[in-house]
């Protein structure tokens, strides 16, 4: 069963961090590995979902994303080494 299962089909019981730290290191290094991803994976969820609240209408940084589009459009945008 992969970690999105387990997660999707377990009720959740308040566990400190002490807890799950002490957990973590009685994984298997395969399902360390898995574990890693699924952290990564919802830790970039969050990211996105703070970004597009962020850059929604009527929020802090909305105005920015039109500066920011005709910037790109103007060249005026360069990669970064």
């Amino acid at each position: 069963m992969t970690c999105h299962e387990v997660v999707s089909k377990c009720r959740f019981v308040a566990v400190s961090l002490a807890e799950l730290k002490q957990a973590v290191h009685k994984l298997s290094p395969t399902d360390l590995a898995e574990l890693a991803a699924f952290i990564r994976e919802e830790n970039d969820r969050a990211w996105d979902s703070q970004i597009d609240e962020d850059f929604s209408p009527c929020r802090k940084l909305h105005g920015l994303l039109g500066e920011v589009r005709n910037d790109l459009r103007a060249g005026h945008v360069m990669d970064l080494p």
